[in-house]
């Protein structure tokens, strides 16, 4: 009898092993399968680093500028953080070895355009360049498209640190509504015992809901104050005018220079803006040359005379005879249609004060 239930015991088991085996297979390929497409979803794209102090060469399309850095994005996706100093050297990569390579400002490098850079790591990761490389066709076809689309759509570095702060002014005035929240019940009961009623609870609770609308209040000014920090503003504007087919600056149009980088150095995450404009004298070819020669001028002076940095200045534009101030069939209109228009663009997220506008002319 004892034999005959050790059978059958170990029958059991037998069987119950058979049947969970194929049920715990089952089981690991639908977990396997589960993993794998939570990995597939989990795919970013790839922030190359680079470290410190190592020196390395990459090539890639410039996807986002802002004003000392920018990132760019090579062939597999992966995408470098590139830092911009005043020693970066911008250099032609031409295809002709019997003539000399171009330079370039700081101020080319625009989103779309193909470069090659040298340089080396930094503490943070970033590539800090020492070389940029272009072909002057990439700089040509980037520059077009980069014109017609918002000239000022640039992030300030220094405005990301203002920005954290805001946000964590923001998470604390939060956490004090929410501690102010749950102290009104306490409140209640301490004022019904110290004041003995229900008017002095009542009073307390009041003080509690005022001191909550002053949070409110100031969790609504910061949520303000970082919406505006993609927004620009002109803080002063110049326009200087130039004499028939001249890109020279007179006097006068130096003093209103003077004055633009005087007070673009107490500007905080400051961008110039230079556009350069011509009458209908001549030809249409010929006035967009000149406008563009007319703004390099003004670019020149700020960067030679007031140290102005390059990557400070938006690149300059020529729209020749195109938007024209004043009727060209006149004089006095056409001088007036001789001009470099200059802005100082601040963000509204850093300052709220209002626009100045200067206006020199040459007779």
């Amino acid at each position: 009898m004892r034999n005959t239930r050790s059978f059958r015991l170990l029958s059991a088991l037998l069987t119950a092993f058979a049947l969970y085996m194929p049920a715990a297979a089952q089981t690991q390929e639908n977990a396997t399968a589960s993993t794998e497409m939570k990995g597939q979803s989990q795919v970013a794209v790839a922030t190359n680093r680079v470290g410190a102090g190592q020196k390395q060469k990459i090539s890639g399309v410039i996807v986002s500028r802002e004003a000392d850095n920018m990132i760019v994005r090579d062939l597999t996706g992966g995408e470098t953080t590139v830092t911009l100093t005043g020693s970066t050297k911008m250099t032609e990569r031409k295809g002709n070895p019997f003539r000399k390579a171009k330079k370039y400002p700081v101020t080319a490098l625009v989103r779309g355009l193909e470069v090659e850079v040298e340089g080396r790591g930094n503490d943070a990761g970033a590539l800090v360049a020492e070389k940029i490389k272009f072909t002057d066709e990439d700089f040509g076809v980037a520059r077009s498209l980069d014109a017609r689309v918002a000239p000022v759509e640039t992030r300030v570095t220094t405005t990301e640190g203002r920005m954290d702060t805001a946000e964590n002014r923001l998470n604390a005035a939060e956490e004090n509504a929410q501690r102010l929240s749950g102290q009104l019940e306490e409140l209640a009961a301490v004022a019904n015992t110290a004041r003995g009623g229900a008017k002095a609870a009542q009073e307390t609770a009041d003080q509690a809901l005022a001191a909550s609308k002053a949070n409110s209040a100031e969790i609504q000014a910061t949520n303000d104050r970082i919406s505006q920090i993609d927004n620009y503003e002109a803080s002063k504007n110049a326009v200087v005018n130039f004499k028939l087919n001249s890109a020279a600056l007179s006097a006068e149009a130096k003093t209103a220079l003077d004055e633009i980088a005087t007070q673009a150095k107490g500007e905080k995450g400051y961008l110039i803006q230079v556009t350069g404009y011509a009458s209908a004298d001549g030809g249409a070819a010929k006035n967009r040359a000149l406008s563009e020669r007319r703004a390099e001028s003004v670019i020149r002076y700020l960067a030679e005379n007031h140290d102005i940095p390059l990557h400070r200045m938006i690149n300059p534009f020529g729209f020749g005879e195109l938007k024209p101030v004043a009727e060209n069939n006149t004089r006095d209109g056409r001088q007036q249609n001789r001009r470099v228009e200059v802005a100082i663009l601040v963000s509204k997220g850093l300052t709220a004060s209002g626009a100045t506008t200067s206006s020199v002319s040459q007779q």
